[in-house]
């Protein structure tokens, strides 16, 4: 039997220590670049949903899934938040990103809210003023609801956001935009169920706080915003804001909250609401 002599090499005889590993995959410093976890959705339409990016692309359905991802205690969690200014957890419940679920519905109950509560408001009205007689319901404000309601919740939001987005303002996704002004809309719902008490002073009472809750949710939530803005005449956005909030209020109190009982003083003398 013939034997072969072999020689080791050295690099095998120093032992563990001896041994490199190395990257066959290239650095992040050429040519190719690498993603940070924390950036926005592709081109930066959306915020960081709350599973993480999807494969769809911008106009698949699977791109807005997890922005729908969410329970029903945590959105009932975060439109009673609305009502607390004064909780610990009144800004944290919506620092983690915001879902579309609560943002569409909660306008759209707002607008049966407030076809329901004005017709039921207009027909109590109309009885007590002149008791026996047939009271006819306006169907036309339910579509003047939704055109109001849909036009501030979704429309102003989108506008802030692509001025935002031109002026280059900080890390604000879209769906966050309109999750706040859809949450902030909240108030409204049970302040127009209780406008339907026939008194003209409980009305403006409960519209002037459904104006304060819901405006001071939407400046805690967007003044941050603006507020880290290089260009200080950003700010002023926040009144452009705070005037288009008071004119939604004056609107749902004129348009669905001004129905009165009217009474005779006497034959011949104006009738005194």
């Amino acid at each position: 039997m013939a034997y072969v002599a072999v020689e080791a090499d050295e690099r095998l005889e120093e032992g563990p220590e001896g041994l490199e590993f190395r990257s066959f995959l290239g650095s992040n410093t050429g040519g190719g670049r690498a993603q940070p976890a924390s950036q926005n959705f592709d081109r930066g339409y959306m915020a960081n949903a709350p599973g993480g990016k999807t494969s769809g692309g911008f106009w698949s359905f699977e791109y807005y899934q997890p922005y729908f991802d969410i329970d029903t205690i945590t959105v009932l969690q975060r439109c009673y938040t609305t009502l607390l200014p004064w909780s610990p957890t009144y800004l944290p419940t919506y620092s983690g990103g915001l879902d579309l679920y609560g943002t569409f519905w909660v306008p759209t109950t707002l607008i049966l809210a407030l076809f329901m509560s004005s017709s039921l408001a207009a027909s109590i009205a109309s009885r007590l003023s002149a008791p026996g007689a047939e009271y006819d319901y306006d169907f036309a404000l339910l579509g003047l609801a939704t055109t109001i309601v849909y036009a501030y919740a979704f429309g102003l939001p989108a506008g802030l956001w692509l001025i935002l987005r031109y002026l280059g303002v900080g890390e604000w996704g879209i769906a966050d935009a309109l999750g706040i002004w859809g949450y902030g809309l909240f108030v409204w719902i049970p302040v127009s169920i209780l406008c339907v008490i026939p008194n003209w002073i409980v009305r403006w009472a409960l519209v002037a706080l459904g104006f304060g809750l819901s405006g001071y949710f939407l400046v805690a939530n967007v003044y941050p915003i603006l507020a880290s803005a290089d260009a200080k005449a950003t700010r002023l956005l926040i009144i452009v804001i705070c005037a288009l909030h008071a004119m939604l209020a004056l609107t749902f109190k004129i348009m669905f909250f001004s129905y009165y009982v009217v009474t005779d003083t006497a034959p011949g003398t104006d009738p005194i609401p």
